[in-house]
């Protein structure tokens, strides 16, 4: 625990998908300023195949190990009601609910033509829709609480990634639910903002089950000895501490990468360029004048 007042004492967070990998590590740093945690995670393999109760078990040792509270939840993000289940289950055990960490998910990485039904559903399913889900009733009871007087300083912080952002081939499921959290987190920005919730998105870049499988990206992730260990999950949580806290009460609606060290920002789709004719185009016109808009090649993948 930390130290005198951590920055989350007095918290109740729901942290999903918290028994390994990021999660655990987000769980674990909230502990330690304070948060008391429930623990939710259904214990599956990166690829969403099994089920175990032993990793949130575990965490919730630990937890309670270091001096904190936690309870362990093995609801699915992926089943509407279980989600209401998983907010009620804060309140019961802590009286109270204040920050919601969406970071439950798995890959099933394809190309496009490879890629089956079923694979596009579950990874969409889990990532998007559990968002969704456990966003929408953690939405509801800010909006309870915000009416029936009581003073909210509210969080949804969710999980993007650079797949999401960038395009990354080979995971045009992943990638497309990760992008899509970024305009729910926008979304409920905006909804909340009046009930005193805030609502943003980190895109981290860590080691995990799930990076160490997806095809191409070499050894990026492996721990280099002697040196910073800049692919940690660890270094992640900091951040997710940070925008958890009422320090962070007016930053909402962002997306915010943390990788290594390298704490950035970025921004949502921007209008780039305007041409204005003042009437129809025609499509010769369009033609002979597109290339003012600047380059309109598919942009090159860089961090």
């Amino acid at each position: 625990m930390a130290k005198g007042k951590g920055m989350l004492e007095g918290k109740v967070a729901i942290v999903t998908g918290s028994g390994r990998g990021l999660g655990r590590a987000h769980a674990l740093a909230m502990a330690a300023e304070g948060a008391k945690l429930v623990i939710n995670d259904l214990g599956v393999e990166w690829d969403g195949t099994g089920k175990a109760k032993g990793p949130a078990d575990e965490v919730v040792k630990e937890i309670k190990a270091m001096g904190g509270d936690a309870v362990a939840n093995f609801e699915s993000v992926t089943n509407f009601d279980a989600a209401q289940k998983m907010i009620e289950s804060a309140v019961k055990h802590f009286g109270k609910l204040d920050i919601l960490v969406n970071n439950a998910g798995f890959l099933r990485d394809k190309m496009t033509f490879n890629m089956t039904k079923e694979e596009w559903d579950a990874v969409i399913e889990v990532h998007l829709t559990g968002s969704f889900y456990c966003g929408r009733w953690a939405c509801a009871y800010f909006r309870e609480q915000s009416k029936a007087g009581a003073p909210i300083k509210g969080r949804i912080i969710s999980t993007m990634s650079h797949a999401g952002l960038l395009g990354n081939a080979g995971q045009p499921n992943y990638a497309s639910a990760k992008l899509g959290i970024g305009a729910l987190t926008m979304v409920w920005g905006r909804e909340m903002e009046k009930y005193g919730m805030t609502a943003n998105a980190i895109v981290p870049m860590a080691r995990t089950r799930m990076t160490t499988q997806t095809a191409g990206l070499g050894g990026m992730f492996e721990k280099k000895e002697g040196e910073f260990d800049d692919m940690a999950p660890e270094n992640v949580s900091p951040l997710v501490v940070y925008l958890a806290s009422d320090a962070a009460q007016n930053i909402n609606g962002r997306w915010l990468s943390i990788r290594g060290g390298k704490l950035e920002s970025w921004l949502p789709p921007q209008l780039a360029k305007t041409i204005d004719i003042g009437r129809k185009w025609k499509p010769q016109e369009i033609a002979q004048r597109i290339k003012e808009l600047g380059d309109l090649s598919l942009p090159q993948m860089s961090l």
